[in-house]
């Protein structure tokens, strides 16, 4: 049986020379194109077992052809040069007959990236399925032992993405990472988390099954808990899911247009601009875009070629940038900024369960599910908790409640927080556990 095994990537040296082809190739006033190549493997787990393991290794080579500002994307995933010359002539045939761009924006010249090299793990890389086996072996064994239902995922990936265009940008990097989730239920109680690493043999195989073995069994026969406004510790896997919709909701132009919470309404109800700059938040907030972090490593640059650096988002509490496209920065005179991601937001030395010491009464949520808007122009979303939802009194998980759904402006949790746990990493976002003042809670589910 295969033990280990070597990545099937395009190297570094490959992917920019297949770019620079298919640039010299083409036939359009100018050209775009991007490449990626990677690999993802996955075991997934259920009933103690091992239920399906999967590898599949991906190429997708995109060219966008320019006409003045008419422009159209082809794509292909087969390495060959017949389908590659198909993928150009097709993206350069539809360019011709598009309708112009009212907001093309010009190809970006060559840019200075960050003189750093982003993470790339060679073991995780090259793990085997007999590897990834052997520690979902040992999780379906310790649940077995305990006694509860396990399942969830293993699953590790390693990718090369190249850029470049006919003014002369190249870009490349290579990635790795790894992800591990897990559920467990017993009777009608149940719980699961999540963990995330740069690479597979960082992730917390063994401890994070035993904490939420452990949570499974404490959540056994929930009580009822009125709906209503409570004190909320939220771990850090809960966390991560509400956070996130509040990243993607830093758009300058849907702010500077009245589309987003963001906006600031003049006295007839009309835009008047947006609140950069304003305390909008809890000073305990101090979030920021950190490809550089160690526990991501990510990339130096977007799809587009713009650079992926260091970004103060908010600071003690105020908003200090939004995310500005290329297009609606050359509007607004500004300079663009790219995604706001991967984010990282700060947190503190204690431990969840020092949070949970320090609150008298209020409700731990180890899982915010199905989180859908109800007002996206407010950010009020709403949902439900699930797998794992617990009753604090005096310092102490007092007993677990049912599950309730949750309607709540995320604005307005962010600005009630007033504990932080340290941080980790949730697919790709770094965050800690976080206390909040007041969460709104409408009404009991019966979800598990």
């Amino acid at each position: 049986m295969t033990v280990a095994s070597a990545p099937n990537l395009l190297s570094e040296d490959e992917t920019l020379s297949l770019i620079e082809t298919v640039i010299q190739q083409s036939q359009a006033e100018e050209v775009f194109v991007s490449l990626s190549n990677s690999e993802e493997s996955l075991t997934r787990y259920s009933e103690n077992q091992i239920t399906q393991n999967i590898s599949s290794t991906k190429f997708s080579l995109s060219i966008t052809s320019y006409f003045g500002k008419r422009s159209a994307t082809a794509s292909t995933t087969e390495l060959n040069p017949d389908a590659i010359n198909a993928a150009i002539k097709r993206s350069e045939e539809l360019a011709t007959i598009a309708p112009e761009d009212p907001e093309w924006v010009p190809l970006l010249e060559p840019q200075t990236y960050e003189n750093r090299t982003p993470a790339f793990d060679h073991a995780t890389a090259c793990f085997s399925p007999l590897q990834r086996g052997e520690r979902v072996q040992r999780i379906c064994q310790m649940s077995t032992e305990a006694k509860v239902e396990g399942s969830g995922t293993l699953s590790s990936e390693a990718e090369i993405f190249a850029i470049g265009n006919s003014r002369g940008l190249r870009a490349c990097n290579r990635l790795t990472s790894a992800d591990f989730g897990f559920t467990a239920k017993i009777d009608n109680g149940s719980a699961w988390s999540r963990r995330s690493a740069i690479s597979i043999e960082d992730l917390p195989l063994t401890s994070l099954t035993e904490t939420i073995i452990n949570r499974a069994y404490s959540a056994r026969h929930p009580r009822e808990v009125q709906p209503g406004v409570y004190p909320v510790i939220f771990d850090g896997a809960a966390f991560a899911d509400l956070l996130m919709w509040v990243m993607f909701n830093l758009d300058a132009r849907a702010a500077d247009e009245g589309r987003s919470f963001l906006s600031r309404m003049d006295e007839q109800g009309k835009s008047a601009g947006n609140r950069l700059g304003e305390v909008l938040f809890s000073p305990m907030v101090n979030v920021q875009r950190n490809p550089d972090h160690p526990l991501i490593g990510g990339s130096t640059f977007f799809a587009d070629g713009l650079k992926k650096d260091d970004l103060e988002i908010i600071k003690d509490g105020v908003l200090q940038t939004l995310s500005y496209s290329r297009y609606w920065a050359a509007q607004k005179g500004v300079q663009p900024t790219g995604a706001m991601y991967p984010v990282v937001m700060a947190g503190d030395n204690q431990s969840l369960a020092d949070l949970i010491a320090q609150t008298e009464r209020g409700i731990l949520v180890s899982r915010a599910w199905y989180v859908r808007y109800v007002n996206p122009r407010t950010l009020e979303v709403t949902g439900m908790t699930r797998d794992g939802t617990f009753w604090i009194e005096d310092g102490k998980i007092a007993y677990p409640i049912k599950n309730l759904r949750f309607n709540q402006r995320l604005p307005e949790m962010l600005a009630e927080v007033d504990g932080l746990s340290q941080v980790h990493r949730y697919g790709s976002i770094v965050v800690p556990g976080v206390r909040v003042k007041a969460f709104n809670f409408s009404s009991i589910t019966d979800s598990i």
